[in-house]
């Protein structure tokens, strides 16, 4: 896959780009939903001889749109989304600069920039696709827009249990530790990647030695609590039991951090970059009276993950 980060001011340099058909969104999560827009988009690519495009944005509008100073936390940060979207085979990704100059565009001026201008020949969308100063352009109005210049398919709302698929609906069931329903809605499990870093070593005097992980700042944090998890690293994947916390037994952090412990592995991780794979949430993060209590609810939580992943 060939990534072009474009701004409102370098997209017409890519006019003699190959022509090919674009699925058009924020896409964050690259869920189930993203993904029906996503393959209909191949399948169109196929159909007419061209190549197959995503188009994104980053940051997230909100970042540049809200008043105040505003950090966004996403799903798939950029570099996950990249991963996931070259896994399904795309050719192009167009990342689009999001600042005040896109913003201001007219919903015509979009369409003649960077549809137009980057020789995309059909745009594949979601019904609720906007672009254009303050979001005045929509999926109905693009046929009229494109003046012939290019063709258009809307991809209705995708449901799961009678709800439409969403990063909001999906960010509200983090938040509730529901990993496993995560799971469904986006199709794979919620991934979180980072470097393995020193921590307290604490872990290695109880028995359970932990990888502290240093999360990439621009994930979405889901609900603190004791996770089964499975870490991918140098190729290799080991079951394990992550805490997502603060660790209150022993005084605590201000912000939550990530440990895992891996299973029957006894390797040195430090420095190593992995990705850790949230599957179930066992219980909540709390305090307990004394190192001898945590051991074993450490035992207990072990036992049931060991039996969950067998």
């Amino acid at each position: 896959m060939k990534t072009f980060r474009l701004s409102q001011s370098s997209a017409h340099g890519l006019r003699t780009i190959e022509p090919s058909v674009a699925a058009v969104g924020f896409f964050d999560g690259v869920h189930q939903g993203h993904q029906a827009v996503i393959t209909k988009a191949k399948e169109k690519a196929a159909s007419m001889n061209t190549k197959s495009a995503v188009m994104t944005f980053d940051p997230h509008p909100s970042v540049v749109l809200k008043k105040g100073k505003v950090h966004a936390h996403y799903i798939t940060p950029l570099r996950e989304k990249e991963e996931i979207l070259d896994s399904m085979g795309i050719d192009y990704l167009f990342v689009v600069t999001f600042d005040q100059a896109l913003a201001q565009l007219s919903p015509q001026q979009f369409v003649d920039d960077f549809f137009v201008g980057l020789n995309v020949q059909h745009v594949v969308a979601g019904f609720d696709f906007t672009f254009g100063h303050k979001g005045k352009g929509n999926m109905e109005q693009l046929p009229e827009l494109s003046q012939g210049r290019f063709s258009q398919t809307v991809i209705p709302k995708v449901e799961k249990t009678e709800d439409k698929i969403s990063s909001t609906r999906i960010r509200a069931v983090l938040d509730q530790g529901k990993v496993d329903e995560a799971i469904e809605l986006l199709g794979r499990p919620y991934v979180m990647q980072g470097i393995v870093v020193n921590g307290e070593r604490r872990g290695r005097t109880i028995g359970y030695p932990t990888a502290n992980i240093d999360v990439e700042h621009d994930y979405y944090v889901p609900k603190i609590g004791v996770y089964a998890v499975i870490i991918h690293v140098n190729g290799h994947s080991y079951p394990g039991m992550a805490n997502l916390g603060v660790k209150p037994t022993f005084e605590g952090d201000r912000e939550p951090n990530l440990e895992v412990h891996l299973f029957d592995f006894d390797q040195d991780l430090y420095g190593k970059q992995v990705r850790v794979e949230f599957h179930v949430m066992v219980r909540e993060e709390k305090r307990f009276d004394g190192v001898d209590a945590l051991k074993n609810q450490l035992a207990d939580d072990e036992s049931q993950i060991r039996h969950f992943f067998a």
